[in-house]
């Protein structure tokens, strides 16, 4: 029997720091090819930093007209903290360095971005992440933590 199809739009949480942007300010590669591919798929795009709004960042990298909305990120209590969000923009998945928050909330854990690495591919792990828990529900890669909704 063939697996059931999960294909929805999710509300992925993406950190900054360390994630998406370097220690340096400079974009990861493959961040502007997966947010367009997400939004090409009906998904919904949140930035959160445990630094504050940072639309400042998403402008200069040209990556604002992906975003659904830019939050503070909570450092402790994830799961109490994400309960004043909206029912309908709660994490779906949490895209973040910090295996933490990932664990609490589920989602995907990266390795951290410090400068300009040509040959990260990161963020294309993580698109492959993304559609095989939106076609099958779970991924077996072991970065990936289980959502509650799944």
């Amino acid at each position: 029997m063939a697996p059931r199809k999960h294909k929805r739009t999710l509300n992925i949480y993406f950190d900054t720091d360390y994630t998406i942007i370097g220690v340096d300010g400079s974009l990861r590669p493959g961040a502007r090819k997966l947010f367009n591919n997400l939004i090409q798929s009906g998904d919904h795009i949140f930035i959160w930093s445990g630094n504050g709004i940072r639309w400042k960042d998403l402008d200069r990298h040209k990556l604002s007209h992906f975003v659904t909305e830019c939050l503070e990120k909570p450092l402790a209590n994830f799961q109490s903290a994400t309960e004043e969000i909206p029912k309908n923009s709660k994490p779906d998945l949490v895209i973040d360095d910090n295996l933490e928050i990932v664990a609490a909330l589920g989602g995907v854990w990266v390795n951290r971005y410090y400068f300009p690495n040509l040959e990260d591919n990161e963020l294309d792990i993580v698109g492959e992440i993304i559609e095989e828990v939106k076609s099958r529900g779970i991924s077996l890669n072991p970065r990936y933590r289980k959502t509650p909704i799944f």
